[in-house]
């Protein structure tokens, strides 16, 4: 966001004219452009430099050792124009904070967690993250227990609608499916034999299912228009609800391939952290409202296709992850209160992301433009701000 120069009305000096004696309308005397020396574009240099490698500590390190030499008045995300831009924030290169958001790119490959959470502290102590954690204590509030009859009430949609489905296959894509049998039948009343072509085709599908969790198919799928829509609004879903809850996110990986390389499941995923739930974890323990946060993001993802197509297609390896997950509380879940808690958590990231539309639809259209991890928080904080 650009500051305009100072808007200095000449009515504002002849209050002090005498009615007597006419007196010049005193000349303003701006100081002059100012160029940035070469040692501050040095230091930016390096800092850019630890972006492009992905470097949060370095790059962490250094916004850290110059916020300590920013002026206290200095407007967030602000511009100076260049007349009346402070010396010293001249010589730091500073024209706003436009480059702090950057750092967020370089949480994809840090190892540390702590201080992936180090980085989105430092930029929401500094006002660049109002609505991060903003609705972190929502999971105090509401009844706790959600019958099918319930969630229908709320959503107007039937249980069933927020299951994933095997395959892909739902009242969206079954035509498809149609199509697709149709076309081999087709083939084969021309003569033309498929059975080499398929049994190859059904062996290569079986190795990838088998050897690499699918990722070939995904990879293929991903580039089908809607399906990849699906994949956004999906993972859109989680990054929203994460960010919302306050659980730093580490990066969205929307390519099938780079996600099994990082060890991640299906097409596409979205890496976030609660640092509340790893410290229990650590001790051997699970709290109760860290473990309710953490299934409302896992479950956002499906929240997020429901409400906007009707019913859900993807997030089975969500469904797995909190069945895992589930093993992990002392003492365990017993089935009825596994299934109670995933209603409960549907409802709860439905009703987030119903609430902020605008703000899941910014972060659609950021991830399907390709943009980095810093850009998207920036349009969810842009719509996040429009419509409060």
């Amino acid at each position: 966001m650009a500051f305009a120069s100072p808007n200095l009305k000449t009515s504002t000096f002849h209050r002090f004219l005498l009615p007597q004696t006419f007196r010049p309308v005193p000349k303003l005397h701006l100081p002059k452009r100012q160029r940035v020396p070469r040692s501050a574009l040095r230091e930016w240099k390096e800092y850019e430099e630890a972006v492009k490698r992905k470097d949060l500590a370095g790059a962490l390190r250094f916004l850290k050792s110059v916020e300590d030499q920013r002026s206290p008045i200095e407007p967030v995300s602000g511009y100076y124009p260049a007349e009346s831009t402070p010396s010293r924030l001249v010589e730091l290169g500073l024209l706003g904070r436009e480059r702090d958001w950057e750092v967020l790119d370089t949480c994809l490959n840090a190892d540390d967690l702590k201080l992936v959470g180090n980085a989105y502290g430092f930029l929401k102590d500094r006002g660049f993250l109002p609505s991060f954690g903003k609705f972190r204590n929502i999971v105090l509030e509401g009844p706790r227990n959600v019958t099918p009859t319930v969630l229908k009430d709320s959503t107007g949609l039937e249980v069933s609608k927020f299951a994933p489905k095997k395959w892909g296959i739902s009242e969206s894509s079954s035509p498809v499916l149609i199509g697709f049998l149709a076309g081999i039948s087709f083939l084969i009343s021309q003569g033309i034999d498929l059975r080499p072509n398929l049994a190859a085709i059904l062996g290569l599908a079986f190795i990838d299912s088998i050897f690499l969790g699918g990722s070939c198919l995904a990879q293929i799928s991903s580039y089908w228009p809607p399906n990849r829509r699906r994949i956004l609004i999906h993972e859109a879903g989680h990054l929203l609800t994460a960010y919302l809850m306050g659980c730093p996110i580490r990066g969205v990986i929307l390519d099938p391939i780079v996600a099994m390389q990082m060890g991640i499941q299906g097409q596409a995923g979205t890496q976030f952290w609660d640092e509340k739930m790893a410290n229990d974890l650590a001790e051997g323990r699970l709290d109760g409202i860290a473990f309710d946060r953490y299934c409302m993001v896992l479950f956002a993802g499906i929240a997020a296709e429901a409400l906007v197509y009707g019913e859900a297609e993807g997030g089975e390896n969500d469904e797995n992850l909190f069945r895992s997950t589930c093993l992990l509380l002392q003492p365990p879940l017993s089935v009825a209160e596994m299934s109670n808690q995933a209603r409960w958590s549907l409802l709860q990231s439905y009703n987030l992301l119903k609430w902020h539309r605008h703000a899941h639809r910014a972060a659609v259209k950021a991830l399907e433009s390709g943009s980095s991890l810093s850009v998207v928080i920036r349009r969810v904080e842009e719509a996040m701000k429009t419509n409060n």
